[in-house]
């Protein structure tokens, strides 16, 4: 088995760009939408904030201030025509992994059927 630290959060990005093309939100209720949608869902709010930052970088989300509430104003971060291709992308990869993934199941079972 590698040494090399697995990504854990290799996908946070497609599930970022998901959440904020059903809504565009700020980076709290994105971590609230993903740990009540997502089983298992394990991760701290600063990958969800570091990533909002590199998809900011790359043009895929943008960003305008909310100041309409009490206390400090917040990013309130939409989906751009790039985050909506990226998101096409990222639908494209993981559809590809199930492939194999299933491909990897389906020998195991059969595998273990016939010892």
């Amino acid at each position: 088995m590698s040494s090399k630290k697995p990504n854990k959060h290799r996908h946070l990005p497609a599930f970022i760009l998901l959440a904020l093309a059903e809504n565009s939100s700020h980076g709290g209720a994105i971590y609230t939408s993903l740990i009540e949608k997502l089983p298992n869902f394990q991760c701290d709010t600063g990958a969800i904030y570091r990533t909002l930052q590199k998809l900011e970088e790359d043009k895929a989300v943008t960003f305008s201030w909310d100041t309409t509430n009490s206390g400090p104003a917040r990013k309130v971060y939409t989906i751009t025509d790039i985050g909506l291709i990226q998101l096409d992308n990222w639908k494209q990869d993981i559809e590809d992994r199930i492939t194999i993934l299933q491909c990897f199941l389906n020998e195991y079972n059969h595998l273990k059927d016939n010892q």
